[in-house]
């Protein structure tokens, strides 16, 4: 067992941990827990956000909200939704987590199978350390289309092809709003508080889709 521990979030990874090993951890350790877990390849991963980690997720997390809702997408916000895939042995739970382009197929749903529901359209893993799980080859197996990746000053953005992830400029869920841009408005959080930040995320999303319209 290794653990590593920054302002931001603590790590602890097991090695050699069999998939049952890992599906008893998750019912052990139920759902009323602030730590996220991820499987691959034998290792677990056991995340502990700090605050300077929950703060821009959940500060992420409404601004996906604004952009839903300046351009018409319904939302289903699954938060860090348990995702196990018993034939690809894999498991992980992102940070936050959208159903946006599937959501009317899971609106009704308490409980999220992947074996019979789709994926999440869209994740956020937050990760100033680095992880022992590669979360792009992680989430791609699970046929995540779209996967977002916070470092505390960069956000990029993937996009899920021929099985593999590729970096793109732009959100093709949210054209034509450059979401790269949205580090700044976690900035400017701090300064200026969240209610008001996020009336000038609002701002500047209609000024992106007022122009598209005309």
């Amino acid at each position: 067992m290794a653990t590593t521990s920054t302002p931001t979030e603590a790590r602890t990874v097991l090695k050699n941990i069999s998939w049952q090993t890992f599906k008893s951890m998750l019912a052990d350790m139920g759902s009323e827990r602030n730590t996220r877990l991820a499987y691959d390849n034998g290792i677990v991963e056991i995340m502990s956000p700090h605050m300077p980690h929950e703060n821009p997720n959940r500060l992420i997390e409404v601004f996906v909200g604004v952009l839903c809702e300046e351009l018409g997408l319904e939302i289903k916000r699954t938060g860090s939704l348990t995702l196990t895939r018993d034939d690809l042995e894999k498991g992980g739970e992102p940070d936050s987590s959208y159903y946006i382009q599937n959501e009317s197929l899971v609106r009704d749903k308490e409980n999220i199978d992947l074996a019979t529901d789709p994926p999440p359209d869209l994740v956020l893993e937050v990760e100033y350390s680095r992880s022992a799980v590669n979360k792009l080859t992680l989430y791609a197996s699970m046929g995540i289309p779209e996967f977002w990746r916070y470092n505390g000053s960069v956000l990029r953005v993937y996009i899920l092809s021929d099985q593999k992830y590729s970096e793109v400029q732009a959100s093709p869920t949210f054209a034509p709003v450059p979401v790269k841009e949205i580090p700044q408005f976690i900035q400017a959080a701090r300064k200026n508080g969240e209610i008001a930040t996020t009336r000038a995320f609002r701002t500047w999303v209609r000024a992106f889709t007022q122009t598209s319209d005309t």
